[in-house]
């Protein structure tokens, strides 16, 4: 079915109505809020939803309950998958996100979906902090790992890290190194990376905004990286994927 009619006419809708959908940014600097278990910040996160819950989402339905639902059911589907990531058992955070749509399913009030949504959440970001706390993580990592999810739309170095906790790179390089596993240059890049899969899967947002929005200095150095990683360009990532994410909730 070509959608092309129907796409330019709800485009100019949009238009004339000046609808403006929610900045890539700051709508997944709340799901990195939630994988990095900060509670504190996503209880501010979801006083700021409840206020303007239907500012830059689109309308799902004509229902505003079944809106509502679709939309819970593709927040939670893209937190489980950040969840993972983080670290987060793959049967837990897909179980958990059932468990979340079949009692929007229930819901008879869009209002409930609202509240619905602000206790999935908690309960999400509650168990990736268990999670982190479990992994034995200095104070000076758990904060770097913070920084580096808080500015992954800018160039991150080792040298700009080290600045933040006031350390020798050297030293900083050692302990996250020593610590994750994994050299901080790299951590920065799968972070990024990761991030920029959930975007792709979930959103239409385009391969060159994507690579904006997450500091890489051009759309081919951003889909360099990406193959390096994931073996696909964002393009076979998106097409491959979001097909597959389809199927599953469909």
């Amino acid at each position: 079915m070509n959608t092309n009619r129907e796409l330019n006419y709800r485009l100019y809708i949009q238009t004339e109505e000046d609808f403006r959908r929610t900045e890539i940014r700051s709508e997944f600097a709340r799901y990195d809020d939630i994988k990095n278990g900060d509670i504190e910040k996503v209880r501010k996160n979801i006083i700021e939803i409840k206020a303007h819950y239907y500012e830059g989402k689109g309308m799902l339905s004509d229902s505003l309950l079944k809106n509502n639902q679709y939309h819970l059911a593709i927040g939670v589907g893209i937190i489980a998958r950040v969840c993972i990531d983080g670290g987060m058992k793959h049967n837990i955070a897909y179980t958990l996100s059932d468990i979340y749509i079949r009692r929007a399913d229930k819901c008879r009030e869009p209002q409930d979906i609202i509240e619905l949504t602000g206790t999935m959440m908690l309960d999400f970001a509650g168990r990736m902090a268990d999670i982190r706390k479990e992994k034995g993580v200095s104070l000076h990592v758990r904060r770097t790992v913070d920084y580096i999810y808080n500015n992954l739309h800018k160039p991150l170095t080792l040298k700009k890290a080290a600045e933040h906790e006031h350390l020798d790179p050297s030293y900083l390089s050692k302990l996250f190194a020593m610590e994750m596993g994994i050299p901080i240059k790299a951590y920065i890049l799968k972070a990024k990376i990761m991030t920029a899969q959930n975007i792709l899967i979930f959103s239409d947002f385009s391969i060159a905004n994507i690579a904006d929005s997450l500091g890489f200095s051009s759309q081919s150095a951003f889909t360099a990286a990406f193959r390096k990683i994931t073996g696909l360009t964002p393009l076979q990532y998106r097409n491959r994927y979001s097909e597959e994410y389809s199927l599953r909730k469909g």
